[in-house]
């Protein structure tokens, strides 16, 4: 028994060191942020990091496995029991919310930048996390041909690929310029013009007959 609820302490210690470091490491960046800020921020000593951690290098891999699952549980929540177009809206607004939470989501544009050369295991878990948010969308948009709903021509790889770069990209200049960028709107049109390509034309027509006097 007592080596069950230390086992819960510690585990519990660790998420909050995550959590700190994720904040840090937002911030700052990888380069910028040492055991001692994170420790400083944490109000606790390097030792206590370390009987966790091996290094800051394992630390921020922790960090963004929390990070990464954090997002992806949002993201199969937020899609639970909708349709595929629904779902597809869905996965824009909550990328949306995610990119106005405080510094985090900073945190992966930043990580993406530095790891490309210098990071081999936290570039491996970014990249991880990329393919299976592209397989997720295509799983959607297959669904989504499979019903009826959309066209069965299109290629759900490539729509996928598309899916994910609007967001990067919406998301990075939201960061940029978060007075003048319209995330949200930006993010709408897109899924909305997304489906009305992916419509079958049968559809389409239905849809301008209902809507022709």
């Amino acid at each position: 028994m007592a080596t069950d609820g230390r086992t819960r302490r510690n585990g519990a210690g660790r998420r909050d060191l995550t959590e700190i470091a994720i904040n840090c490491f937002a911030r700052h960046g990888y380069q910028g942020t040492s055991i001692d800020r994170i420790a400083r921020e944490a109000g606790v000593t390097k030792g206590a990091i370390y009987h966790h951690f091996r290094s800051k290098e394992d630390l921020l891999a922790a960090a963004v496995r929390d990070r990464i699952g954090e997002f992806e549980t949002r993201v199969q929540n937020a899609c639970r029991d909708a349709a595929p177009d629904e779902s597809l809206r869905r996965i824009a607004e909550v990328c949306a919310e995610h990119a106005r939470s405080e510094d985090r989501p900073r945190f992966a544009i930043k990580l993406m930048v530095e790891s490309i050369e210098t990071n081999a295991p936290v570039l491996e878990e970014m990249r991880g996390m990329m393919r299976r948010f592209r397989a997720f969308l295509r799983n959607i948009v297959r669904a989504g041909q499979d019903s009826g709903l959309l066209r069965s021509d299109a290629d759900a790889d490539a729509v996928a690929a598309a899916y994910t770069s609007a967001v990067i990209g919406a998301e990075t200049q939201f960061y940029l310029d978060p007075k003048r960028f319209s995330l949200e709107h930006t993010l709408e049109t897109f899924v909305s013009q997304m489906l009305d390509n992916l419509r079958p034309a049968g559809a389409a027509q239905t849809l301008q007959g209902r809507s022709d006097p």
